[in-house]
């Protein structure tokens, strides 16, 4: 049973930083959940569209033109997203991923991360803003990104081989453009850029050693995702996921690496950097090693429910609250009880096969973000 939340005082004002003291944060045991795991991390669907139809998120048998997206009306505004990411600060999240969909299909979201560059956290730091995207308009708005204070990227891309790539993205997109975009955002000044390839076994995993080839030495560190049953509508079957540590054996055999300290605690990729000095790679686990119990994440869907877990198949609805007129106040409490109550561990219950997990319906991740 989840305990009456004690109010603690924001600042009612319109300001863009409603504000909790940070010592009465770190001692609010509330600020945690069932299993002792803080809110640091906070992701924010702007849009469940995206120009691509890759197998493992949007196929394209399911996201056809016939699809039910979300009308504008039914979206977060900037204003309504704003106003949240500072209740969220408040309450002791420090970084914020903008994804979607296709984040940058949300016409002019370079306006949107400037509103969100001035919110401070908790301690009186900017947020870590940071946005995943296919690449595909990158070039076009990485610029104006930049500009706007974002203050990291992360590009999905699936492998080098145009062949393997436009089958896995399903629209004919080449990698040309993507990595074009990544060179772009170079230019505009992202020194932390993140490329994330989900690893599919028999489909793309031919293209892992290439793949590290390539950004090995660049500055852009590439991290190899395991495949996820994420949804309901990828077809996911365990035959087709590759273990990390297979994919790290395989980059070994020709440069070899060795494993480094995380950045922080809860972070989601085992970091790993060439023994030769050229740079880091990064491994993304969830299904043969889970981190579940330093899982430090929320997400904001696209219509403003929160999601406490990437396969959920229940949101707590705030954008009602938003447009009830609720206070600042009020909404921090609601989200303290919400994360209080999580029990979430589910790539941990997928692992020990106690639990028959065929027929649950999961929240699509174009809706929710990855």
């Amino acid at each position: 049973m989840v305990e009456k939340v004690i109010p603690i005082r924001l600042d009612e004002g319109k300001g863009l930083s409603p504000s909790i003291p940070a010592q009465l944060i770190a001692a609010n045991p509330l600020n945690k959940d069932t299993r002792g795991r803080p809110l640091r991390d906070l992701r924010i669907s702007v849009t469940d569209r995206c120009n691509f139809r890759c197998t493992y998120c949007m196929p394209k048998e399911i996201f056809d033109k016939n699809y039910p997206y979300l009308s504008h009306d039914e979206l977060l505004s900037f204003e309504e997203i704003t106003r949240l990411t500072a209740i969220f600060a408040s309450l002791g999240v420090e970084k914020i991923r903008l994804t979607g969909g296709e984040p940058l299909l949300r016409k002019n979201l370079e306006v949107l991360i400037e509103m969100l560059a001035k919110i401070k956290s908790a301690t009186g730091q900017a947020l870590d803003l940071t946005l995943t995207t296919n690449g595909s308009i990158l070039r076009k708005k990485a610029v104006a990104l930049k500009a706007a204070g974002l203050h990291r990227l992360t590009v999905s891309l699936d492998g080098l081989n145009d062949d393997i790539f436009k089958k896995m993205n399903d629209v004919d997109f080449p990698v040309t453009d993507v990595l074009d975009g990544i060179a772009a955002a170079q230019e505009a000044g992202f020194t932390n850029i993140k490329v994330n390839m989900v690893v599919k076994k028999g489909t793309n995993d031919q293209e892992i050693v290439a793949m590290a080839k390539h950004f090995k030495g660049t500055g852009v560190t590439l991290r190899f995702i395991e495949f996820m049953d994420v949804g309901s509508s990828n077809g996911w079957d365990m035959s087709q996921v590759l273990p990390s540590r297979e994919v790290a054996n395989r980059i070994h055999a020709v440069f070899p690496i060795e494993p480094i300290e995380a950045n922080y605690p809860g972070e989601v990729a085992q970091r790993w950097r060439y023994v030769d000095g050229s740079g880091e790679i990064g491994f993304i686990s969830s299904v043969t090693q889970t981190f579940c119990h330093e899982c430090t994440r929320a997400r904001i869907s696209t219509d403003g429910q929160l999601y406490l877990c990437l396969f959920a198949n229940t949101g707590f609805d705030f954008k009602t609250m938003l447009r009830a007129g609720k206070s600042d106040l009020e909404i921090a409490n609601a989200v303290m009880m919400t994360w209080a109550g999580r029990e979430d561990h589910y790539s941990e219950i997928r692992g020990s096969n106690t639990i028959d997990l065929k027929g649950i319906r999961k929240v699509e991740m174009s809706y929710i973000g990855g």
